[in-house]
């Protein structure tokens, strides 16, 4: 006999508070020792006079995980997984004082780390000169729209672009427009551990933020020693991403960190200048 009891106390609060949930994400974090990254950034820096930064190295370790595990590079529609044609990384980057939006880097595990950070630093340029004509017809858009009809434009632009894989760039509506990442740095504020929440128009598996590299203390052959450490944050979609999966993906990722000179092509390569024709995201990425 199965005995029942009327709900009380906090249970009873909490029932009248929050429905069931129906909520895909889930969340988690990883420390990794930054001690290399740190110098090979600052070799890159030296050798090639790019402005190498962490959140750079991120988003090619990224793209190396996505390289590992691509049963996380896809998307998804109408009840079926969809390959995605290539590794693309959305990065979201500082527009003005106030502002941010988003650089999308294609087929960014072709490209090596000074190639990347080259890319995102001059197309990021590009916008904060107001010289990007795609970012200003989408900025125009955004501002006229009043906000009901933005929240309903947003997730027809992502039915459009993902679902369906409409490309229309003229239009402010390149396809996928978030890539199969996005990346954001809450590093250069100096937070260094915190979370963002996937929008439903993202469509994508995780969203990874960069937390500041802080020395902390840690035990090396029985000795309390400090070392520069750099905590990574995930929001993961589970409808793309299982447990085994992100653990998988975090490994490779924590892989390339701890040691990007052994994935990157030698530094005396010549730096891939960004291809102009490459269309920016249909919207602004904005996190709280």
């Amino acid at each position: 006999m199965t005995v029942s009891r009327r709900l009380h106390g906090w249970r009873k609060l909490a029932t009248a508070s929050w429905s069931s949930p129906h909520d895909p994400q889930f969340y988690g974090d990883l420390e990794i020792d930054a001690a290399s990254m740190l110098s090979y950034l600052n070799v890159v820096r030296d050798r090639t006079g790019v402005h190498a930064t962490v959140t750079h190295a991120v988003v090619r370790a990224i793209a190396h995980a996505l390289d590992t595990v691509p049963q996380l590079n896809i998307r998804l529609a109408h009840g079926r997984e969809y390959e995605r044609s290539s590794i693309d990384v959305f990065v979201i980057v500082a527009a003005g004082d106030s502002e941010l939006t988003g650089v999308k880097v294609r087929e960014v595990n072709r490209k090596s780390l000074a190639d990347v950070a080259n890319e995102i630093e001059a197309r990021a340029g590009a916008i904060r000169a107001g010289t990007d004509v795609e970012f200003g017809r989408t900025k125009r858009m955004l501002t006229v729209l009043p906000l009901r009809a933005l929240r309903r434009g947003l997730r027809l632009a992502a039915w459009l672009t993902s679902d369906l894989g409409l490309d229309a760039p003229k239009l402010g509506l390149p396809r996928e427009a978030f890539g199969s990442a996005m990346v954001t740095s809450i590093g250069m504020t100096g937070i260094s551990h915190a979370y963002s929440p996937l929008a439903p128009y993202y469509r994508v598996p995780f969203l990874v933020l960069v937390g500041a590299v802080t020395e902390k203390p840690v035990v090396r052959s029985g000795q309390i020693i400090a070392r520069p450490i750099l905590t990574l944050t995930a929001t993961f979609d589970h409808r793309y991403v299982d447990g085994l999966q992100a653990a998988s993906f975090a490994h490779a990722a924590q892989a390339y960190l701890a040691n990007p000179a052994a994935f990157e092509p030698p530094l005396d390569a010549p730096i891939r200048l960004p291809d102009q024709r490459v269309q920016m995201p249909a919207q602004d990425a904005v996190f709280g």
